[in-house]
């Protein structure tokens, strides 16, 4: 299809460094360099510019097992940083097993680069290696929702939160899926205004510009396919006081209903007694903490609420047919499986 440009003439121009981290998520990245190859063809000329680069210059494979040829190392970033290639922006892109990965001539070029006054981002879990380099102290910042747990415990300092993208001062990163599209929207919006946004729209056939602050998940009526209002403020409580759970009284008298009338709810809403749904959704918070962070076992517990290991483990063995211990020491065999090349 014939599309005219919206101008011949070159005006602002921004460059970008995709730092790829192993195993890094296809999906964020390429909808992330597609949005701006939009951009520039609506522009009719290159505004947007790209390199890849890795820790050593070689291709780097990502979580679907596809290898990326990159086209810088480290080492090269780090010259470009006081030259003519030095970049308007760098992203850090990652996918699974991101806490296993703590490069520290990674962190130092990133808080130099970030020093310097260039815009520093991630997309889906890349905001770990941001927050490893200490740039996200004090800083809002978002991460995948599955993610978002391990996150909170390893950096406290961190004000993360479950939106599709952050934007603070100088640093912009996103919870990955498609929303490093919306991402790239803001800052094509930023550089060029609406029309251009709606245009890259209507090409990548997206019906609408999604803000910052949408939620990455479904609401929890279309997650559970449950109805009931009450059910779902209740479970929302749930959700929120994971660490000190709430008695049945307490949640009773939030809720303005009796203990058995939430027993009766939740038995037909849910099929199981609230006190049974509260500790499977603690123990879900526990089994992403096992297998996203190096806590131990019993710090894990404490974190979900659990009063001692030994309870926390015979809680998780009946939901899970393994031990807190087995769980962890699984995923450490599918990132040595991994390591070697092998996809699972």
């Amino acid at each position: 299809m014939d599309i005219a440009p919206m101008s011949k003439a070159p005006t602002k121009k921004r460059s970008l460094v995709f730092f790829l981290v192993p195993h890094f998520t296809m999906l964020p990245f390429s909808a992330a360099i597609e949005t701006l190859r939009i951009a520039n063809r609506m522009l009719g000329y290159s505004a947007y510019t790209w390199r890849l680069a890795s820790v050593d210059g070689e291709k780097v494979y990502s979580s679907s097992g596809i290898g990326i040829e990159v086209n810088s190392s480290l080492a090269d970033e780090r010259r470009n940083l006081g030259g003519e290639n030095r970049p308007n922006m760098v992203l850090v892109c990652s996918g699974i097993y991101v806490e296993e990965y703590n490069n520290k001539s990674v962190n130092a070029y990133l808080r130099e680069t970030y020093n310097r006054g260039v815009a520093v981002g991630s997309l889906c879990t890349g905001a770990h290696v941001l927050a490893q380099a200490g740039l996200l102290n004090g800083k809002r910042c978002a991460i995948h929702w599955e993610n978002l747990p391990g996150f909170s415990e390893a950096f406290p300092q961190a004000e993360v939160y479950a939106d599709l993208y952050e934007i603070d001062s100088n640093i912009y990163t996103c919870a990955g899926g498609t929303s490093s599209l919306d991402m790239m929207l803001n800052l094509i919006g930023q550089d060029f205004g609406e029309s251009l946004v709606n245009r890259v729209c209507e090409q990548a056939l997206t019906d609408r510009v999604r803000s910052p602050h949408d939620r990455q998940r479904l609401p929890l009526r279309a997650r559970l396919g449950v109805q009931n209002s009450k059910v779902l403020s209740i479970i929302e409580l749930m959700e929120s006081n994971l660490a000190e759970p709430l008695s049945l009284l307490e949640i009773a008298d939030d809720a303005g209903l009796s203990r058995r009338q939430i027993e009766r709810l939740f038995r037909q809403e849910m099929g199981r007694s609230p006190a049974r749904y509260y500790l499977e959704i603690r123990l879900d918070r526990a089994r992403h903490l096992l297998v996203q962070s190096s806590m131990p076992v019993v710090e894990v517990a404490v974190a979900c609420g659990f009063v001692s290991a030994s309870h926390f483990s015979k809680c998780y063995r009946e939901l899970y047919n393994r031990s807190p211990q087995q769980e962890r020491a699984e995923r450490k065999l599918n990132i040595s499986t991994n390591r070697t090349g092998v996809v699972v």
